[in-house]
């Protein structure tokens, strides 16, 4: 085990949002924005962009990492940047009370249609569908999640149609 598979991810975390240079084995180096680091195998996601656009990926495997030098730390602007790279095109963000409102518009919805539906969850933001299918923010059909592919498959086909309705 190598010096930086050692240390604690609370070390590694330091490194996140900054550009490296990662000396491996064989007198390779890579140098790219830290995105993340794997804390079982101490990888390091790199993110380098080659385009103005476009981003490349790569990832450095942690048993071949030799050094890890910081370049320099990101502004607010590549921190941005960033965080945006893995997020869906179409994400949304929705604020605690829209989410609020989103959950209890969609569960009086279920509750008119007859549906059995409860709260869950340590702060009640899970909707539970008759105990077999839950759903969670921001309450589309792509957060239901069930074992029972027809039930799962039913209730999305009416979240979808009620957020048509909706709009």
């Amino acid at each position: 085990m190598n010096d930086w598979q050692k240390k604690s991810p609370l070390d590694w975390e330091a490194h996140v949002n900054s550009m490296v240079k990662v000396a491996v084995i064989e007198k390779q180096e890579y140098e790219g924005w830290v995105l993340t680091i794997d804390p079982v195998s101490a990888s390091i996601v790199l993110a380098t962009f080659p385009g103005n656009e476009e981003v490349s990926i790569s990832v450095v495997l942690g048993h071949a990492v030799q050094e890890v030098k910081i370049l320099k730390e990101a502004d607010d602007e590549m921190k941005q940047r960033l965080s945006c790279i893995f997020a869906p095109e179409e994400s949304e963000v929705y604020g605690p009370e829209e989410l609020e409102k989103r959950k209890n518009d969609l569960k009086t919805w279920l509750e008119t249609n007859h549906i059995p539906i409860t709260e869950e969850g340590e702060l009640g933001r899970t909707l539970c569908v008759a105990g077999v299918l839950t759903i969670d923010p921001p309450y589309g059909p792509e957060q239901c999640r069930s074992s029972n592919e027809i039930i799962l498959s039913r209730v999305q086909g009416l979240i979808e149609g009620y957020l048509e309705k909706e709009q």
